[in-house]
């Protein structure tokens, strides 16, 4: 299928699709720890986002990757840029894009996902949040090629910059129930 043939095809679907270099995959519904994770985010962004006069997209909002060959739903994704404004379908020009682990797709957000986004020259920040326990982990565009991590865990203060955010990673699983260790 070409980028195109999905395009038209997946606005027509129920269930969203990714694409990925002219095969078709299927995305599954997430868990209630993942779903209070992606709306605790939301709710600490808006604010800044909205006042930067960016836009905020959930889950249900595609990101076209390396022209056209990727087309992946992130859990979360910023754009400043005017070009995203005009288009209602997709982002191409994110700044902050943020994915929600889960045991499915933990593999693909880390390996295929991270190889992708980082292509994206307006990128500036890729955000992994556990639905296991208390972790985030910040990529950040660096000079160059390079990337800055900066991980987080129980009791920090996470800072996205692109967004100009600081809150604690408490705050963010906010309501959140770990499963019990074995």
């Amino acid at each position: 299928m070409t980028a195109d043939e999905y395009l038209s095809w997946e606005s027509h679907q129920e269930t969203r699709h990714e694409y990925c270099d002219g095969e078709v995959f299927a995305m599954a519904g997430g868990t209630k720890n993942y779903d209070e994770i992606a709306f605790n985010l939301r709710r600490l962004l808006i604010d800044n986002v909205e006042n930067d006069g960016c836009r905020m997209s959930g889950s249900d909002v595609k990101v076209m990757v390396n022209a056209g060959r990727f087309y992946r739903y992130p859990d979360l994704s910023v754009s400043c840029d005017e070009r995203d404004k005009r288009n209602e379908t997709f982002y191409e020009f994110p700044k902050l894009i943020v994915e929600v682990l889960s045991d499915s797709t933990q593999d693909v957000d880390r390996g295929d996902k991270f190889q992708e986004y980082i292509q994206i020259p307006t990128l500036e920040e890729y955000l992994l949040i556990s639905t296991k326990r208390m972790q985030v982990e910040c990529f950040s565009r660096g000079e160059g090629r390079m990337w800055l991590y900066f991980p987080y865990k129980e009791g920090d203060h996470i800072k996205i910059s692109c967004t100009n955010t600081e809150f604690s990673i408490e705050q963010l699983y906010r309501n959140v129930q770990f499963p019990e260790a074995s």
